[in-house]
């Protein structure tokens, strides 16, 4: 009886945080049907309703939130404790789950990834794309990523590149069309491909540097993204003009399917971090992710 609480609070658990059987059931590895089945037993037993269902949303209700609260810390703290029973062994393992933007992911994490997962089979990685700037710990990540000038400071973070700035960049198609630009100011009358943030739904204002003056500038066009590299894709296109990483950019600048312009006006940002609360994360197998990660 008691094992069988304990699954299906975990069951609870994962659907209150998720606020969706798809995502729990994926979670925890069983089907949405076993899910819904194993909540409604859940609920009969304790005889109180835990989860306001809708065709478009779930979330607890108001016993539900005060289950989640009561309990919720006590498993997280089991899941900790067994997870620093990996230091009593030999070889590193488990899971990691780690959030990060697209960039980051194909060009920083990925390339140094390849040799670590070789290194050490028994660690799993999970690469969540994540151009928002998610709550790490409300999600449940292990880890995630940003840029520098994005980190909370109560968290622990770890250098995993260096700076890096951004290129405007456009097709040779789109400049025998138009002129090309000469100052920042200029792209308010060129055709732009935007880049929309996920969390706040904004677009992107292209930020420059003039002579240590911060420029920024809103440009418009036909079309927006909500991932760099579809951005880049239009571009190369000939829809636009985009504002891309560099690293991405340059070698299709060097094929000639891109032009590059106000090249002296990009400014350098604060490279990206591995950030993560400073609560755990003494295992074996996190320390040797951001020992492979660490930029040098």
């Amino acid at each position: 009886m008691v094992r069988n609480n304990i699954n299906d609070l975990i069951a609870f658990l994962a659907v209150a945080r998720e606020r969706s059987f798809t995502r729990a059931a994926a979670k925890i590895g069983i089907s949405q049907s076993a899910l819904s089945h194993t909540i409604r037993n859940l609920e009969k037993r304790l005889g109180v309703r835990l989860l306001t269902r809708t065709t478009r949303a779930v979330s607890p209700t108001e016993a539900g939130e005060k289950l989640l609260l009561g309990i919720g810390p006590h498993f997280d703290e089991i899941e900790v404790q067994l997870d620093a029973l990996n230091e009593l062994k030999d070889t590193p393992s488990g899971t990691i789950r780690i959030n990060a933007p697209d960039y980051a992911i194909s060009c920083v994490i990925w390339p140094k990834l390849q040799d670590f997962l070789l290194a050490y089979p028994d660690v799993k990685i999970e690469l969540m794309l994540d151009n928002g700037l998610s709550d790490i710990v409300t999600e449940r990540y292990d880890a995630g990523v940003r840029m520098g000038e994005q980190l909370a400071r109560d968290m622990i973070s770890v250098r995993i590149s260096p700076d890096f700035r951004f290129a405007v960049v456009g097709s040779v198609s789109y400049f025998s069309r138009n002129p090309l630009p000469l100052s920042p100011q200029d792209l308010t009358s060129h055709t732009c491909i935007n880049y929309r943030f996920p969390t706040s739904g904004s677009l992107y204002a292209w930020e420059f540097e003039d002579d240590g003056k911060d420029i920024k500038v809103r440009v418009d066009g036909q079309v927006a993204f909500n991932n760099i590299f579809h951005v880049l894709d239009a571009a190369i296109a000939g829809h636009g003009l985009a504002y891309v990483p560099e690293e991405i950019a340059l070698p299709h600048i060097g094929s000639g399917d891109l032009v590059r312009v106000l090249e002296k006006w990009s400014p350098y940002w604060d490279g990206f971090y591995l950030y993560y609360p400073n609560r755990h994360h003494a295992s074996p197998a996190f320390r040797a992710l951001t020992e492979a990660l660490r930029h040098r």
